[in-house]
């Protein structure tokens, strides 16, 4: 049944699809960049279509190529899998997640030890960074945890927290008397080209334009930064509900004005299509939505 199936081409090729390189393939399978090479094209002969658009300077999947990868890549995976239950039962599972700094500080992390509880037997390493990984070149990664404001149809997606925007203060703190400068932290929350996140947006929604005109700015880079400015009453932040959920339950922090709250992202589950039925990212993903209920 399987006899004619050009086993050895087709990996080569799902790791050149992944990587965008002859040579990182190469390197992955530990063969030569000509040896890919040749398993490409043997590849191309047996389908009879071109998988590969070739230049001077690099290489890029062909329109064929791209229907091609998502399947190779799903049963590679599903492969891996069955071989890893004949694995002994006493190998550590390893889950590498990425996500941003400011999520993975201010609301994984504190949850982490929940799941290390339930699931031992799982070591999770965790790849924090604001910039997006291409989880279909980079197979190190095997899900992310991003704020999207479109979904990504080449991703396997699972929707956990709803993101808005708003102000919060530090218990006590009072409105200056007219005239007198705010505080206000600022940081520059990401977002999508579409949608304003900022002071300004705020205040025209609040009606409170004036505070910009002699406003006292304390600005920071990163969002942990702000938030942890904000608890030592250096002034009012504009903050993501996510970020701040565990400060405001913790009372460091209270909404202020929470009628007036500006659209987020969605924070959302992502992987390759096929990772999700992977047993250790099918435990994380469930631990993780376990936490979106309510």
């Amino acid at each position: 049944m399987f006899a004619k199936l050009p086993l050895t081409a087709l990996r080569g090729f799902e790791s050149a699809a992944r990587l965008g390189s002859f040579k990182a393939a190469a390197q992955e399978l530990n063969v030569s960049p000509a040896a890919i090479s040749h398993q490409v094209k043997s590849l191309e002969a047996f389908l009879g279509v071109r998988l590969f658009e070739r230049s001077s300077q690099n290489v890029r999947l062909s329109a064929d190529g791209e229907r091609l990868h998502p399947y190779m890549h799903r049963a590679l995976l599903d492969i891996q899998q069955g071989l890893q239950i004949l694995s002994p039962l006493c190998a550590a599972q390893s889950l590498v997640v990425s996500t941003t700094p400011a999520f993975a500080s201010l609301w994984l992390i504190p949850r982490l030890g929940d799941f290390h509880r339930l699931h031992p037997e799982i070591d999770v390493s965790l790849h924090s960074s604001n910039d997006v990984v291409d989880l279909r070149r980079d197979a190190s990664i095997d899900l992310a945890i991003r704020a999207l404001f479109t979904p990504d149809p080449q991703l396997f997606e699972q929707p956990l927290l709803d993101e808005y925007f708003g102000v919060y203060r530090r218990p006590g703190w009072q409105p200056p008397a007219a005239g007198s400068p705010v505080e206000l932290i600022d940081v520059p929350w990401l977002s999508s080209a579409k949608v304003a996140v900022d002071w300004p947006a705020w205040c025209a929604k609040a009606g409170t334009l004036g505070w910009l005109e002699n406003a006292r700015f304390r600005r920071y880079d990163e969002e942990q930064h702000a938030l942890q400015a904000a608890i030592a009453g250096h002034g009012l932040v504009l903050a993501s509900n996510v970020l701040v959920a565990d400060a405001v339950a913790r009372e460091e922090l209270i909404d202020y004005r929470p009628e007036v709250r500006l659209a987020g992202a969605r924070y959302t589950v992502v992987c390759v299509p096929g990772r999700e039925r992977q047993v250790e990212v099918r435990a994380f993903s469930e631990w993780l939505l376990g936490w979106s209920i309510g």
